[in-house]
């Protein structure tokens, strides 16, 4: 069988750099084309500067509409716009990393029925799948942290959330809270409360526990590092440790890339790999729940990638055999 031909849509941000990097290591892939207006003619790493000598390929201004997969790196509510214009082959998957498709409101776009692109949640359907809608990165580490217990009927009372993101989170566009001056040495929150991602997490957990009928609160924060994704998760459990820790590696033992570990964990185990580690504690009548992510990698274009992985019948991990910045 001959290599898939992928197509990437907004190839100049820090997801289609990893995506890029990826596709280039990925043995059942070939890269056609990388679509960017702004940089069209210039060598790939021109701007992704980490791929010099592992590529020639330029930016094009072109499309190629029977690739085989498409993948849209596209700022929120611009892949909407884009596919209204654009047409491709009937053959043709799609892998949106927007948010674009996640809700169940917006899952039907002209034709097309977009599958939640979380494995841990669906991945049967996800094989069958022919347009996904990829996970957001807080999303991925905060439903994972929770899943085992909504997919019990055990989440009765309002769940805490603390995370923390790094600065690649915010996309490679400047912004007063982006620049090294002022992240350096900071830490602030933000969207406190009201992220977009808790849309994804509430429809996933109602799915899961249709009688969930408390509040996921959730505090997203600023940290001064590049990447990774940090959260801290606690709700009322009335169950052991042990108990909670036998649900959760049952639930997740043919996962390809969540783990429950027995020890404290910590965000560069995981950074520059398509892992997610949970770690479970209890105190008193709550179970803390620790997890950790690479925010470009599982919450991104490495999660990606496991989804096509799945759609062709691949293995799993094909591609992302990853080693950690563990130092």
């Amino acid at each position: 069988m001959k290599n898939l031909e992928i197509g990437i849509i907004g190839g100049a941000g820090y997801t289609a750099g990893e995506l890029i990097r990826l596709l280039l290591n990925h043995p059942e892939t070939n890269i056609n084309f990388v679509y960017s207006t702004s940089n069209a003619g210039n060598k790939l790493y021109k701007v992704h500067q980490d791929l010099i000598g592992d590529t020639e390929i330029n930016f094009t201004s072109e499309i190629n509409a029977d690739v085989d997969v498409l993948f849209l790196c596209l700022g929120h509510g611009n892949s909407t716009a884009f596919l209204a214009k654009n047409s491709f082959s009937d053959t043709t998957k799609i892998i949106d990393l927007s948010n674009d498709f996640r809700l169940l409101a917006d899952k039907n776009f002209d034709g097309k029925d977009f599958v939640y692109g979380l494995p841990e949640l669906d991945k049967e359907i996800i094989k069958t799948a022919k347009y996904i809608a990829n996970p957001g990165c807080f999303a991925t580490a905060l439903q994972l942290a929770i899943l085992p217990l909504a997919a019990n009927g055990l989440l009765q009372n309002d769940v805490h959330i603390n995370a923390v993101t790094g600065a690649t989170g915010a996309g490679t566009s400047l912004s007063e809270t982006t620049h090294f001056t002022w992240r350096d040495n900071n830490f602030s929150h933000y969207k406190a409360f009201n992220h977009q991602h808790l849309g994804e997490i509430n429809q996933t957990v109602h799915q899961l526990q249709p009688n969930f009928n408390s509040k996921i609160n959730f505090m997203p924060n600023r940290g001064d590092f590049s990447r990774g994704i940090f959260a801290t998760t606690y709700t009322k459990f009335d169950g052991t440790l042990e108990e909670a820790k036998k649900m959760y590696k049952t639930y997740y033992k043919d996962a390809a890339f969540t783990f429950v570990s027995d020890e404290s964990i910590f965000m560069k185990q995981v950074v520059n790999t398509n892992k997610c580690l949970v770690q479970l504690e209890k105190h008193g009548n709550k179970l803390l729940i620790t997890s950790t992510i690479d925010n470009l990698l599982k919450g991104a274009s490495g999660q990606a990638i496991q989804n096509m992985n799945l759609m062709y019948g691949f293995k799993e991990t094909l591609g992302l055999n990853l080693k950690a910045n563990y130092f």
